[in-house]
Order: structure tokens, then sequence, then C-alpha cells
């Protein structure tokens, strides 16, 4: 291989769809930059997740977050794998919305382990951070009620984990079917082998300690839960991910 030979490992594309309104509806749909929502669906995954009571589902407007929010588990961008694998081919992604996930169980005790975040959402939730919404985005808030005293152990949070992933779903199913040439952006990424060069590595620490303190890794959708594997199922061993499976979401904090 000559110094200046270079291998490409992965090509990864992603297109961005911006939404600028998102509304309850009857079914799950992406029209123009609106999507809409289908509620009634949350009836079937209460009746799928034994360990929850209820889920309220709430859609935050910019501007809007001077109320009460229960704990912060997370908060998770809504993309879809239109062809290939996590870190290359092509996904699709929303701007302007995302998806919080909070949890409290039926005795009023936050779902959190060394600290919760409950309170005005106004002054928990920093904005305009890497992994965070936009002052101007529109949060999907999905808060989960677990039955009195699951909130404690890894079933319970798990279950919201799912529970709001299977919610997220539908949506991913429409992003999927959105026209690649409508897209508002479009970025391509690759993972090359550049001879002669350095070997760059980063060292990332991730939590996997138990109930709130846990990490999925390599799920079938970007930044999802269905398919993915616990760091502390897997032993908390180390993990190689190439930078654009780190891009297409390999990885979920689950805390």
């Amino acid at each position: 291989m000559a110094i200046n030979d270079e291998i490409e490992m992965r090509r990864l594309v992603i297109k961005s769809y911006h939404i600028s309104e998102v509304e309850f509806s009857e079914k799950t749909d992406i029209v123009d930059k609106s999507l809409y929502l289908q509620n009634s669906v949350i009836k079937d995954i209460i009746k799928e997740e034994e360990l929850i009571d209820t889920i309220n589902l709430n859609i935050i407007k910019p501007n809007d977050h001077d109320r009460w929010t229960n704990t912060i588990m997370d908060i998770i961008p809504i993309s879809a794998k239109v062809l290939g694998i996590l870190g290359e081919g092509i996904t699709h992604t929303l701007t302007g919305v995302y998806v919080m996930l909070t949890g409290v169980d039926s005795e009023g005790i936050q779902v959190a382990e060394f600290g919760s975040s409950e309170g005005n959402l106004k002054e928990q939730l920093v904005l305009n951070r890497a992994g965070t919404p936009s002052d101007t985005d529109i949060i999907i808030s999905f808060d989960v009620v677990l039955k009195a005293g699951e909130g404690h152990a890894r079933p319970g949070p798990t279950a919201a984990h799912r529970a709001c992933d299977k919610f997220v779903q539908q949506i991913r199913n429409v992003v999927k079917r959105l026209d690649g040439n409508t897209c508002n952006e479009r970025y391509e990424f690759y993972d090359k082998i550049k001879s002669g060069k350095k070997k760059v590595v980063i060292i990332k620490q991730v939590a996997g300690q138990g109930a709130m303190y846990d990490t999925q890794l390599f799920s079938k959708e970007p930044s999802a839960f269905a398919g993915g594997r616990s760091i502390i199922d897997i032993g908390n061993v180390p993990i190689i991910v190439s930078p654009n499976e780190y891009r297409d979401g390999a990885i979920r904090a689950m805390h």
C-alpha cells in the first residue's frame, strides 16, 4: 500500500427533514413539515408492559417550558435506517423535534438513582447543548408512570425505555418512507484507513452500574432500544465503535 493510499471502510449518508409542527391525529404521518402522532397506540403499549401503570403524552412547544416535569431519563432524536446497518448506508433523521422520556412510579418516587431532575422543565433542561433540544425545537414528552416500587430495579426503567422505543418506532416507520430527494440537508461521512497517518482512538467511558446507570449498544435503529445490548449484560468490556457507528446512534444512554 502506498503511503497516500486510502481504504474506504464505510460510507454513511444522513438526510435530514425539518419539522415545524407536531399534532395529535388518528394516524402517524408526516405531511410537508408537520408531524402527526397517533396517540391511541399508547393503550396497546401499556397492555404489553406489565410494569407500567400509565403513560402521559404531551407536545411541548418552544418557549413553553415553564411546566412540571418528572425526572428526565433520556432525550431521544428521531432517526431511522433506510438502507444498511448502523454506521453505513442511508439514515433519515428529523430536525426540529425531540422525544423526552421521563419517569416516576405510582407512589410519586422518581425513576432516578443518585439524583433526580424533577421540577420546572425550564430549570431542569439545559437547551442548545450537544444532545439536548434547541430553544426552537418541539419536544414530545413521553412520561411513564411505573407501578409502585418498580423504579429501583433494572426491569422498571428498562420497561420505560422499551415502551418509549415502541412509540418512536411508529414515527421511524414513517420517516423511512420519506422521499430522499426532498430532504432539507444531506451529509456524507466516510470511515477511512489512511496509510502512514496517525491512528487516533477516542476513549469514552459509559455507565454500566445498574438500573439507571446503563448503556445500550448497537440497536437496530439509530439511538433506539430494540435489538441493542446492555453494556452490563456483556460484562462492561471495552467495545470498539467506528466514527460512523457513533454518528449513527450506536450508543444510547439509559440514564
